[in-house]
């Protein structure tokens, strides 16, 4: 067979569309290295899958099986535990700071920023490092 039409495979599967997919699989296959059940004579995958199907050489359902497992998709993945917590709304901010104005007012201490000297500033941002470093 040295040219395969459309007409010789129509008769195997009547509808062309059906036709197309399933030949289109076929010529994937053939590029993943599944073996030829035809000579290929300097034929390019599509055609090689096309005489295949006017042979008969290959089991369609199979090939229609190999279609159906390409066109599906997987379901998308149940997050996990840790994900679904990050979806719960807390008290601490986007960035997990802790408002330090609340914990300033239970102290009684209201003090704004620019009332602290320079190093007072890094004396407090100092002793809160070294809080945290011991927790």
């Amino acid at each position: 067979m040295a040219r395969v039409t459309v007409e010789d495979c129509v008769e195997k599967i009547p509808n062309r569309f059906e036709l197309v997919l399933l030949a289109a699989q076929r010529a994937r296959n053939l590029s993943r290295g599944e073996e030829l059940t035809v000579d290929r004579d300097n034929d390019k995958n599509p055609v090689v899958a096309l005489r295949e199907i006017a042979d008969e050489t290959i089991e369609l359902g199979r090939l229609e099986h190999d279609l159906i497992k390409s066109l599906s998709r997987a379901p998308e993945p149940e997050p996990a535990d840790e994900e679904v917590l990050d979806l719960i709304p807390t008290d601490q901010n986007i960035f997990g700071l802790q408002d330090v104005s609340a914990e300033e007012e239970a102290a009684g201490l209201n003090l704004e920023a620019e009332e602290l000297s320079p190093e007072d500033l890094e004396a407090a941002i100092g002793a809160e490092l070294d809080g945290r470093a011991r927790r």
